[in-house]
């Protein structure tokens, strides 16, 4: 079914006109941004303006500028944002799909079927340069990378001078938030946090049983060999990790142990040598479901089970005996690592550096602005592949094409067919294919948080800080005591908490 004549494309760049009411005659009339919908309570139109403070507009009165490109012009409109995008024509019909080539020439008036489709992304020629942050450090920032426009020989005599200031968005623009507070056991204050506690706690046997079974997944995949220690070289330590995982409604699913190197504990240059956050970006893994949705493609789960294990280590790494479990050939051993654990300051880089060259062999291309993301087109075929630390989601046109990615990764990785995508990264996911809609919620993840800071019969509020407050150095802590007492009351954290939502 074709769209009206006079819908908009979703996703089209737009000009919208904001009504405000001290508007003078030299102010701008309207800001740039890109058409995503209607509005629920109101004949509006719904715009996300990157440049706006909101972000999402709604508005009556817009410019759609879905033409533009058609009429003949090859020059990309330049909006200023701080995330990083990339602009794509949109599709104007449901059961077209038009991959843009990064060329700097575009064929104006001609529309590509889905029988049509060539792969578009390029990849990075050197694999090891990877800009790279560990996910247990500094949160990373995504707005730092900056597209530069095309300027002609005329325009650089008359480029304006802009500040040299890093840009940095005030909220963390991927998934690094939800993994650091999965890793911190939100909700889960009743999981033990040593192995003497899993040892006294009334869920003995199962917790012992489940350690078990991670020491039998280390032997399997021959992480390590116990060597005596060489003389001058120190040891990383490690403990045992235990959370009960639940499912998308909150309900108990299963107990996980899991034994994580001391990773503070290594020197750079010494024990690593570079790191990498292994999480696509959120406007990436949104942009996937809304293709998801308008084509009604296929959408399938897979866990990676062990997977820091599949990665090879590069630097000689030696780690304590795990508590619990002494080797009968000495105490006075030590585990020499030869796979990369969980923990371990390189370790997320090299499961991608593994996961990266096998994929790749199988003829999945990697996005050039998102790591995390790769895309593999055989003929009319089409697969999207989105890779999140231990999980993967495929989105594909085609189910034979998504039993054979499933067939192949379950040939090179110890994986897990979780079936139709229910539940991402504390993201739940509500599909009604009948109706084309997909829906997401976080409702589980924000009752975590509530009940990590007892809140859970708090009154809802739009805001934390609702609009109009009024806020003056009077309210601030006036001597020790009182600042005292203000660090009992994690207000910041909460908040940081609930931004990810």
């Amino acid at each position: 079914m074709g769209l009206l004549p006079n819908t908009p494309c979703l996703g089209c760049s737009s000009e919208v006109r904001i009504y405000n009411p001290q508007e003078k005659k030299l102010d701008r009339r309207t800001i740039s941004g890109y058409f995503i919908g209607y509005a629920e309570k109101s004949k509006r139109y719904r715009f996300y303006c990157p440049s706006h403070n909101t972000r999402i507009v709604e508005s009556r009165n817009a410019k759609f500028l879905e033409y533009d490109l058609v009429g003949g012009s090859n020059q990309f409109r330049n909006i200023v944002s701080d995330i990083d995008h990339t602009e794509s024509r949109p599709s104007t019909s449901s059961d077209r799909l038009f991959i843009v080539h990064n060329t700097p020439q575009v064929q104006t008036g001609v529309e590509r079927t889905i029988d049509e489709v060539q792969p578009v992304i390029e990849v990075p020629q050197v694999v090891d340069n990877i800009p790279i942050n560990q996910i247990d450090q500094d949160l990373p920032n995504t707005s730092e990378q900056q597209v530069e426009p095309h300027t002609s020989s005329e325009d650089i005599g008359a480029t304006l001078r802009r500040s040299a200031r890093t840009k940095r968005s005030a909220i963390p623009s991927d998934y690094v938030v939800y993994l650091q507070e999965s890793d911190y056991n939100i909700g889960a204050e009743n999981d033990p946090e040593s192995f003497s506690q899993a040892m006294s706690c009334k869920e003995s046997e199962l917790w012992y049983n489940v350690m078990k079974d991670e020491m039998s997944s280390m032997r399997c995949n021959n992480v390590w060999d116990l060597v005596e220690l060489p003389n001058g070289v120190k040891t990383i330590g490690c403990k045992w990790v235990f959370k009960t995982k639940k499912d998308s409604s909150g309900n108990l699913e299963r107990y996980k142990a899991r034994l994580v190197a001391k990773g503070f504990t290594q020197k750079e240059g010494i024990d690593y040598t570079e790191t990498f956050s292994l999480v696509s970006k959120n406007d990436s893994l949104r942009i996937i479901l809304a293709l998801v949705a308008y084509f009604d493609l296929e959408l399938q789960q897979m866990d990676v089970k062990t997977t820091f294990l599949n990665g090879e280590l590069e630097e000689e790494v030696y780690m304590k005996q795990p508590e619990g479990f002494p080797s009968s050939d000495g105490e006075q051993l030590v585990c020499k690592l030869k796979k990369s654990i969980y923990g371990l300051k390189q370790a997320s880089r090299q499961w991608y550096l593994k996961f990266h060259n096998i994929i790749s062999s199988f003829g999945f291309v990697e996005n050039v602005m998102d790591q995390c993301i790769y895309l593999k087109v055989s003929g009319s075929k089409v697969c999207f592949l989105v890779l999140y630390v231990d999980g993967i989601l495929l989105a594909t046109n085609d189910k034979g094409l998504l039993h054979e990615v499933k067939q192949f990764l379950s040939k090179k990785f110890d994986m897990k067919d979780m079936g139709e995508a229910s539940y991402v990264i504390g993201i739940k996911i509500h599909r009604d294919r009948f109706k084309g809609i997909l829906g997401l919620s976080q409702e589980t993840y924000i009752n975590k948080v509530l009940e990590r800071f007892r809140m859970k019969n708090c009154s809802p509020s739009v805001s934390p800080i609702v609009k109009g407050d009024r806020f003056n150095p009077n309210q601030c802590p006036k001597n020790d005591l009182e600042r005292e007492q203000m660090k009992n009351i994690p207000y910041a954290s909460a908040v940081g908490s609930l931004m990810y939502a």
